[in-house]
């Protein structure tokens, strides 16, 4: 099991994982943060929410200064010299092309993405108050959509998308559509070189999430934490049939379950 004392990194999923899916509350986890900043260790979000929302979370949460995985996995952001951010690295397709195809595929199918609603349609989707809604607006290289056609015709879409290069990942609450080389686990292994660059060796891994895009991050880990969901689909890591004592799945949800898992697999006594 990992130590404290040994080198590691933690990539974590912010909705649902270390935030609660419908409060945001992040105090159960508030400890292991605390104790993570004590010893050096990074944790790095990897999420789904804009770059300027995770920039927000990270001074909430004590994280400022890491880098980070924005829009899963479209964005990278990268500390420079004495903590100063580096501009932020965009993977493919940019927002403003993504809005174009979907445009079009309008005529086709029946979804609605951020492009098309208000401020308060996004305050009623996700429960942020319109401040906070206005920064999950401000997409760089993704967009969010909810799909209202037929269970069956979104593997044609997902089909339409891939003839343009795109990708669509499902969340805990939209479907995402990005570059399809983009995703949180290319993300993360690029990180995961950045540091290897920087320290000379190889980081242990763990990582936490609760949904399907959570897949790839999850994927790239030494050691992963499914974080019990409100039924936002079945997650399932490739090393689970091959390593399960690398994998828990927890009891609690949100940030109690981003504690249990914490607490099983990161040994601090002596």
């Amino acid at each position: 099991m990992p130590h404290l004392r040994q080198p590691l990194l933690i990539f974590s999923d912010l909705d649902g994982t270390l935030l609660d899916h419908h409060t945001y509350d992040w105090q159960p986890a508030a400890s292991w943060l605390a104790r993570l900043k004590q010893h050096d260790v990074p944790v790095i979000l990897c999420s789904s929410k804009t770059p300027v929302e995770i920039t927000r979370w990270q001074k909430i949460l004590g994280l400022t200064g890491h880098p980070f995985i924005a829009e899963n996995g479209a964005a990278i952001q990268y500390p420079g010299p004495d903590s100063k951010p580096e501009p932020l690295t965009h993977n493919g397709i940019t927002r403003a092309n993504i809005g174009e195809l979907l445009h079009s595929l309008r005529r086709d199918f029946r979804f609605t993405g951020f492009l098309n609603v208000d401020v308060s349609q996004v305050c009623n989707w996700t429960g942020l108050n319109p401040e906070q809604a206005a920064l999950a607006m401000q997409r760089t290289a993704s967009e969010p959509l909810i799909w209202e056609d037929t269970p069956e015709r979104l593997g044609e879409f997902r089909a339409a998308l891939r003839r343009a290069g795109l990708g669509l990942t499902q969340g805990g609450r939209f479907w995402h559509v990005a570059d399809i080389d983009a995703g949180k686990g290319r993300g993360a292994q690029a990180i995961i070189t950045f540091y290897q660059q920087h320290d000379g060796i190889r980081r242990l891994t763990l990582g936490l999430g609760d949904a399907p895009n959570d897949a790839s991050l999850l994927n790239e880990m030494d050691y992963a934490v499914v974080i019990n969901s409100h039924g936002t689909g079945k997650l399932c890591p490739q090393q689970e049939q091959q390593q399960p004592d690398r994998i828990l799945r927890t009891t609690h949800y949100g940030p109690e379950g981003w504690r249990e898992g914490l607490d099983h697999f990161i040994s601090v006594s002596d």
